[in-house]
């Protein structure tokens, strides 16, 4: 503890001796800069495109965030924190697995082509990891797999209380149900409306009763490859 409390003064005069503003405000600066990178991405995003944004000059943008990942990695965070339960409550509210996953498509749908930001999920689009940075891809994987687990285990849980058949497949039905969500953000970067991801949520719930019973459909095995006429 003792320790922390002199890394904090460190930074403090550190900011001060570089010109730092003291009314600084780190969420605000976060929000900022999180805005910037969802929209050019990791490697497009310079630091002189950062600095001038937040108005600090270049000792004060490290004094603060310690470098240009670190940075990265704490607006995945706070977009995680304080954009993304927009999409998510209503997951976590519902009484049961199909409201659930109900919820978690429709909302998507309504927050994802927002105006005021760039169009779908950050966590979704991002791909630092692609751009030069393996741990910052690691991270976004990571997240990604969180939602994976999160929806997966709602609905195991949904399978041991009855909602749905045991002979469901959870992992499965976990990754189609997210597989379109996470559609639903780049079709949102692209320019899709509210009404039009509203209209794939609906059509993807048709697929939940023969899902939530464990139907395979009339055929057994795999289908015979396609010839290509």
């Amino acid at each position: 503890m003792v320790k922390g409390i002199y890394v904090l003064i460190d930074k403090i005069e550190v900011g001060m001796r570089t010109g730092r503003p003291r009314s600084f405000d780190r969420d605000r600066a976060l929000a900022t800069a999180m805005e910037i990178f969802w929209r050019k991405g990791f490697a497009a995003t310079s630091i002189a495109d950062l600095c001038a944004a937040l108005a600090i000059a270049p000792p004060s943008l490290y004094a603060a965030f310690g470098s240009k990942e670190s940075l990265y990695e704490e607006c995945i965070s706070h977009y995680m924190n304080n954009l993304a339960p927009r999409v998510w409550h209503g997951f976590d509210k519902a009484a049961t697995a199909r409201e659930a996953i109900e919820a978690l498509l429709c909302q998507s749908a309504d927050v994802l082509p927002a105006a005021d930001k760039p169009g779908g999920c950050m966590v979704t689009l991002s791909n630092p990891g692609g751009e030069g940075s393996e741990r910052l891809g690691q991270f976004l994987e990571d997240a990604r797999r969180q939602s994976l687990e999160l929806v997966e285990r709602r609905i195991r849980q949904a399978i041991a209380t009855g909602e749905i058949s045991s002979r469901a497949d959870p992992a499965t039905m976990a990754r189609y149900f997210l597989s379109v969500q996470q559609g639903m953000s780049i079709q949102a970067r692209d320019g899709s409306t509210a009404e039009e991801l509203r209209a794939v949520a609906c059509a993807a719930m048709k697929a939940w009763p023969a899902l939530a019973h464990g139907d395979e459909g009339e055929e057994q095995g795999p289908k015979a490859p396609l010839t290509g006429r």
